[in-house]
């Protein structure tokens, strides 16, 4: 079994890289946005597992903002919407 990535959900892609970034000292690694899906994926990593991240994908950190919808709204992460998850490679399930 091999660790990937924990996923944490955020409102704000600003507030959240300042955080992460500036405050915690992580590195943007990766980012993609989904039009379709609307949201998008930022992978952080930290200086000392760039290399590894580049190689492995991992280890990582992904945060992950879901665009506000047509009307302009921001989801509220209430209840069972406020999850994220750890990310692991397995042989065998």
């Amino acid at each position: 079994m091999r660790y990937l990535h924990t996923m944490v959900r955020i409102r704000d892609i600003d507030e959240s890289l300042d955080f992460y970034c500036n405050k915690f000292g992580l590195k943007e690694f990766s980012r993609k946005d989904s039009e379709k899906g609307r949201f998008t994926l930022i992978f952080l990593c930290t200086p000392e597992d760039e290399e590894k991240a580049k190689e492995e994908k991992a280890p990582l950190l992904e945060l992950t903002y879901n665009w506000p919808d047509e009307n302009g709204e921001q989801e509220t992460y209430t209840g069972g919407r406020n999850f994220g998850h750890l990310a692991y490679r397995v042989e065998n399930i």
